[in-house]
């Protein structure tokens, strides 16, 4: 059975001086359940992670696995080389009429030396695989700072040979740094707050909150739609689906209409807590922005962080609209997330919402709303849905 082989470059991993050896193992590890059920092995060199992965396996598959993986800061196809100038100016030659290269367009060479034996240095053998190009593409011209295309040469213990390598997600692998529960819901925050805690290590499942028939099914779909486009990112991911209608209908009748947001946001803390305890989560992962909605100011989030000994994680905080729009765009979420279907939330939503609540009050406020037995019945009655690490839903 034949091979591709792909060159895949580490980037913050290199860093970790003593633990790297425990990054790289999750990052191989969380590459190959990606690419399962393709055979594929994996060897490391100084930086490098080299990947023979299984002819089956199509492109396309591969560069989705690759491009979603955090830890990876780019990766190309690679091809290897006789460790000699002829033997790789042979392999240029061929490697190049299947690359995009094209009359026109311009290039640069790129050498890395790292094996100081080799008798030719790098200059020399980029003027050489220059000459190879014009000799395939003579209307080809040099730019060496902003190029449409690169030809990069490795020379280590053996030589590769790629062109212009794809970008990767860069971070630090899932699954090293424990594990969260994201508060999930239909909107463009929160995608983006797992998709930016699993660049940071943390391995997540996630929760939803769903009011039917307040919220539609469409809504629900919709959620699952968003959790499938995250889960590359996440490594897969469970979907928690919580029906809290008869929670949110007995807040909205017992409680202080201004404070129906801060109450349900409190239930969905104690709910969350259950469910991650329930699970082996430590934190909890949500899409607040500071000042960005009336739940979302200094005083809200002190109220509602004090619902739970967990850890509340908010990497969205400091960020503005546009900038975690720019982020949802790139993931491929935002599209899903302003579809016309809404979560509960907004449907609940008061129409003059507290936005500086007393701690000691609302608390006291919630108290008195006695939420346990229904927290109870949500959490007993939650459904999980599944999906793998490459965002197909499974059918467990």
């Amino acid at each position: 059975m034949g091979s591709k082989l792909y060159l895949i470059k580490e980037g913050e991993i290199s860093l970790k001086g003593g633990n790297r050896n425990l990054f790289e193992k999750q990052l191989r590890h969380n590459i190959k359940n990606k690419l399962r059920p393709y055979h594929s092995e994996i060897t490391k060199q100084k930086g490098r992670l080299y990947a023979e992965i299984s002819d089956k396996a199509p492109d396309e598959i591969i560069r989705k696995a690759l491009s979603t993986t955090p830890g990876i800061t780019g990766f190309a196809r690679a091809y290897m080389a006789k460790k000699s100038i002829e033997g790789i100016k042979t392999k240029a030659l061929e490697i190049l009429p299947s690359s995009d290269f094209r009359n026109g367009d311009s290039f640069r060479v790129t050498v890395k030396r790292e094996d100081k034996t080799f008798p030719m240095n790098s200059h020399e053998v980029s003027c050489e695989l220059a000459d190879t190009v014009f000799s395939l593409y003579p209307e080809m011209t040099v730019n060496l700072k902003n190029p449409e295309h690169t030809l990069t040469c490795e020379i280590r213990g053996d030589v590769y040979l790629y062109t212009d390598e794809e970008k990767g997600e860069s971070g630090l692998p899932y699954a090293t740094a424990g594990k969260g529960m994201l508060l999930l819901s239909g909107g463009i925050d929160s995608p983006v707050a797992g998709y930016m805690m699993a660049k940071r290590g943390m391995k997540l499942d996630a929760i939803y909150f769903h009011a039917y028939p307040y919220t539609s099914e469409m809504a629900l779909e919709k959620v699952k739609k968003l959790a499938s486009i995250i889960a590359p990112y996440l490594g897969g991911l469970r979907l928690f689906v919580v029906p809290f209608t008869e929670g949110q209908e007995y807040i909205r009748d017992h409680g202080y209409e201004e404070e129906a947001t801060l109450m349900f946001r409190a239930s969905m803390m104690k709910t969350s807590e259950r469910i991650a305890r329930e699970n082996g989560g430590n934190a909890i992962v949500t899409g607040e922005a500071l000042s960005q909605v009336a739940s979302q100011t200094l005083d809200a989030m002190s109220f509602t962080d004090s619902m739970t000994d967990l850890l509340v994680l908010r990497p969205l905080v400091g960020m503005d609209k546009e900038a975690i729009t720019a982020v949802a765009e790139r993931i491929g979420t935002y599209e899903t997330s302003i579809l016309p279907y809404e979560d509960c939330c907004v449907v609940f939503s008061p129409k003059h919402p507290v936005t500086r609540p007393v701690k000691e009050v609302v608390t006291r406020h919630f108290e008195e709303l006695k939420m346990e037995e229904m927290i109870d019945k949500a959490v007993k009655n939650t459904v999980v849905y599944s999906f793998d690490p490459m965002g197909n839903e499974i059918n467990e």
